[in-house]
């Protein structure tokens, strides 16, 4: 089972509501004239240094694509859990979803990250205790 920290909101008003403002509060108004000063030349960016930056950015975006893999893949595996655990509670376990199941284990996406990937750990060895329980895993 899956819980994800989304909560309902409350205390949001409908359609129906309108806002108030109190009557005698001031408006906006723009400066129409005045003296303009001038500005001063911009320096160059010379604290950034191009490559160097580029690099950077293609390595952070490297890390949250496996983040965002490996999470994929924890919840399709969470997923076919709870279907397997359905097909147990109606007595058939469907053979089809036992072989995607163990399939689905030699697709490990790691993240770089040790608590999440610690948590995928976790995650499969409940599959192959699942899949050993119903005769489907043997350790090779």
């Amino acid at each position: 089972m899956r819980i994800t920290g989304n909560k309902p909101v409350t205390g949001v008003q409908g359609r129906g509501a309108k806002k108030q403002t109190p009557s005698g509060t001031e408006q906006f108004t723009p400066d129409m004239g005045g003296e303009v000063t001038q500005s001063a030349q911009v320096a160059g960016g010379t604290a950034i240094q191009g490559m160097d930056a580029l690099l950077a950015l293609q390595e952070v975006d490297a890390r949250e694509e496996r983040r965002s893999k490996a999470a994929r893949y924890g919840h399709t595996l969470l997923d076919t859990l709870e279907s397997v655990r359905a097909d147990l509670l109606a007595g058939v376990v469907s053979e089809d979803r036992l072989e995607v199941l163990s399939s689905q284990l030699t697709n490990r996406q790691t993240s770089g990250d040790d608590r999440i990937d610690s948590v995928l750990e976790e995650i499969e060895l409940r599959v192959k205790v699942e899949l050993a329980k119903l005769g489907r895993f043997t350790d090779t």
